[in-house]
């Protein structure tokens, strides 16, 4: 028998006056692009902001669906454009926001379970990390890669035939 141990750390940041430059620029995107979700079931509004490896940065918002769960997440809808529209350009960083009817969340949201899937298939698709950025009204946190928000991921490695 072996036991093995998991562990992920972050950086934590009590406001974005902390953050450097483009850390703080895709924060802010992703607040703004949040202010745009379509959210009238659950008035859960989230918004992500993707930057590019050429610095271009690619925002998205929830969008709910009355079919539950046709909706969309913010980080797929972001993810989603980038990989169609800038199949070649690797993302590097990805921020999330969210606000509820009294305003920006107090604590950092992390992007669901689906949301840290896909961010998981793009760090192996483009073969580097994607840094994420979660923010929230009293701390910012960071991690090096989508992959510390899902330990042990689903991959196209656990899709290859085992031969005998």
């Amino acid at each position: 028998m072996t036991t093995r141990n998991i562990s992920i750390s972050w950086i934590e940041f009590n406001s974005l006056e902390e953050l450097n430059q483009s850390d703080k620029e895709l924060v802010v995107a992703a607040r703004e692009a949040a202010q745009k979700a379509y959210a009238p079931y659950s008035k859960f509004r989230v918004g992500a902001a993707v930057r590019l490896e050429t610095g271009i940065i690619i925002s998205g918002a929830n969008v709910e669906n009355a079919a539950f769960p046709s909706g969309i997440c913010a980080e797929r809808n972001a993810l989603a454009f980038s990989a169609s529209n800038y199949p070649s350009v690797k993302p590097i960083a990805i921020a999330v926001a969210a606000f509820t009817e009294q305003g920006l969340t107090k604590d950092p949201v992390p992007p669901c379970g689906n949301c840290r899937q896909v961010i998981v298939e793009e760090e192996f698709r483009n073969k580097n990390n994607i840094r994420v950025i979660l923010s929230g009204e009293s701390r910012i946190q960071i991690m090096e890669k989508g992959g510390d928000l899902l330990p042990l991921q689903f991959n196209r490695n656990n899709l290859k035939i085992n031969s005998l």
